[in-house]
């Protein structure tokens, strides 16, 4: 929940993504040992999957680990990973819908993102809702950034908190630094009472991106 990893476990306070954090290797290992093995399972049990599946995976020195499955699309891993998408998602859908995604190749971005969760005070324990949140015109106005809404209500005409995990504010830039560096200046344009993020989203990463060349390869992680 805070810097450090410190305070209490939550669903997460922010996530990056950017072409190379995980290896070719890595991914090979992922869909040998993980994601082919479930899905094999689920058939063979008589319930084939279609649809998303989110693997909440952990990289030990063992390997990948599994903390968890869903299926539906993560938050806050689904704001970056679909800034980096290149391709029309409702035909992706409709393809897998279809059952016909495997003749599909998804086009993903070179480029890196970055996003922050902004939560209300007392998360991930008990919180107070209804405070007013300014700031949002502005920061939607920046280059590069996207603001998603999670736990947010209108009431008198005021954009207000409603939720534990209040807002997702996301940007993509070339670097992970400058995705990072544009995310949060559009997070200090926000406001609300006792409102907290995390301040070092990515920072043990930012050489990453400069170090690993662009393979269209898709790598998030989540905080």
């Amino acid at each position: 929940m805070l810097d450090g990893d410190s305070g209490p476990n939550t669903g997460g306070m922010g996530a990056v993504s950017l072409p190379g954090l995980i290896s070719e290797a890595m991914e090979r290992r992922i869909l040998d040992e993980v994601i082919c093995p479930t899905l094999r399972a689920v058939k063979d049990e008589g319930y084939p999957f279609q649809g998303v599946l989110y693997a909440g995976l952990m990289i030990t020195r063992e390997g990948p680990k599994v903390l968890e499955f869903n299926v539906r699309l993560g938050d806050p891993e689904t704001e970056v990973v679909l800034f980096r998408l290149e391709s029309d998602l409702a035909r992706l859908l409709a393809s897998l819908a279809s059952g016909s995604l495997a003749a599909t190749q998804p086009q993903w971005s070179s480029r890196c993102a970055a996003c922050i969760v902004v939560a209300s005070p007392g998360y991930p324990g008990s919180y107070s809702t209804g405070k007013i949140i300014t700031g949002l015109e502005m920061s939607a106005k920046m280059n590069n950034i996207k603001i998603f809404h999670a736990g947010t209500a209108t009431k008198d005409g005021n954009v207000v908190t409603a939720g534990g995990r209040v807002l997702t504010i996301a940007s993509a830039a070339e670097t992970l630094a400058e995705a990072l560096s544009q995310a949060y200046r559009a997070t200090d344009a926000i406001h609300f009472d006792g409102m907290y993020y995390r301040s070092d989203i990515g920072a043990t990463l930012q050489s990453v991106s400069t170090t690993y060349a662009p393979r269209g390869t898709l790598g998030t992680l989540i905080i």
